[in-house]
């Protein structure tokens, strides 16, 4: 575990941050701003387990652990050692099954869904556009560095099981369909 005794260290104040195995960055780079985002994402499931059904709550609550996994994969380069904590095929496998039992107990989708509905829907689809964000940006950080390539499917199926999710707690309002050209005249 980590022990954080002192919260503050002044090492930041210039713009530069320390990746996992020490190496000083600026704030800018690739990798700090993807883990960022999963953060920022982590952060949006931390309120919407406030709001979510028991169902969807205890998935929420493991994905916010497998987040923190995640964070530690990237914040890490893949070149420094193989002993590093790395998210598995097993933990995208887990919202495969996730997603497969809340969705048999969806209808079928007729038309794109609009975001909204109850605030945990709504919450939902807000953290699945930042999961969405950070998996843009993550195929960036692919392009200049080498990263544990299941990190990409995680963050795939995640945004897919926080769609799901978001539907699951409209499940008694209903999804708010897209009705192109609507306020066409």
């Amino acid at each position: 575990m980590v022990k954080l005794d002192k919260i503050y260290t002044r090492g930041g104040d210039k713009g530069f941050t320390s990746l996992g195995d020490g190496t000083r960055v600026k704030k800018s780079n690739q990798r700090v701003l993807v883990y960022g985002e999963l953060d920022e994402a982590n952060s949006i499931i931390g309120m919407c387990i406030n709001y979510t059904s028991n169902v969807t709550k205890s998935s929420l609550q493991m994905i916010q652990n497998d987040l923190f996994d995640l964070g530690a994969d990237i914040c890490v380069p893949d070149n420094v050692k193989k002993s590093k904590l790395c998210i598995t095929e097993s933990q995208v496998e887990n919202l495969e099954n996730m997603i497969d039992k809340i969705n048999t107990e969806l209808e079928s989708l007729t038309s794109f869904i609009l975001p909204g509905g109850t605030k945990s829907s709504a919450l939902l689809h807000l953290a699945r556009c930042v999961v969405r964000r950070a998996e843009r940006n993550l195929v960036v950080l692919e392009e200049v560095d080498k990263i544990n390539s299941i990190i990409g499917k995680y963050l795939n199926r995640l945004s897919d099981f926080l769609f799901v999710a978001a539907r699951y707690e409209n499940r008694e309002v209903g999804d708010i369909l897209w009705k192109p050209g609507k306020s066409q005249t």
